[in-house]
């Protein structure tokens, strides 16, 4: 069985790529499963920017191929925020729910009908001899006025999803993969996957 390597140390997104990668039949392992504290700082000004440079970075440090992921929510009504700032738009350190808290109060008063907003995903796949590359997908919904369900991670409680009539965290992982963001980012990636699985090391 094929490993690869995320790099990643949130286990929300961990779960997500398992699911995403299981039917392919390659084991998702992260920075913690290997021993490896890297915390890349994220100083790019958009979700390609971000993407690239984690993915190189962790590449260079491990010398393996290695898959990035950035993504976040944009909110129409507040002119795409949180976007890049997704994961720390109520500070440091990252906490989703003061994160929602905050969303939800600069939301007050806005109807539903101003409510648009879409997750956005970027993977980006870099590593020696390989050219970087990057996927996007995307997930249209809304904002709710208040947490619904107890799945996924991150906004999932306040994202709804109109094509399933329910947030994304009232779906199972299957439901959610099928139509998040990063299910479709994942969608572009597959076709050109097999030409990397070769590549990427069996981490030891």
């Amino acid at each position: 069985m094929k490993e690869v390597l995320i790099a990643t140390n949130n286990k929300g997104k961990a779960k997500d790529f398992e699911v995403l990668f299981r039917p392919l039949g390659i084991t998702v392992m992260t920075l913690q499963d290997i021993g490896e504290s890297i915390d890349v700082e994220e100083t790019g000004t958009t979700f390609v920017d971000n993407a690239i440079l984690k993915a190189e970075t962790v590449a260079n440090l491990l010398g393996k191929i290695v898959i990035a992921d950035d993504s976040g929510l944009e909110v129409d009504a507040l002119n795409g925020e949180p976007g890049v700032y997704s994961a720390r738009y109520a500070g440091e350190p990252s906490d989703d729910e003061a994160n929602i808290d905050k969303l939800l109060a600069k939301l007050s008063g806005v109807p539903k009908t101003a409510r648009q907003a879409r997750f956005r995903c970027i993977l980006a796949i870099a590593g020696s001899g390989v050219e970087t590359t990057t996927y996007s997908g995307s997930c249209e919904g809304f904002i709710t006025e208040q947490r619904q369900g107890t799945n996924g991670f991150g906004y999932d409680p306040i994202f709804y999803v109109p094509s399933k009539e329910k947030t994304m965290a009232e779906l199972s992982a299957e439901e959610k993969s099928a139509v998040s963001h990063r299910g479709a980012a994942l969608a572009e990636l597959k076709e050109q996957l097999p030409k990397f699985i070769t590549r990427i090391g069996e981490i030891k």
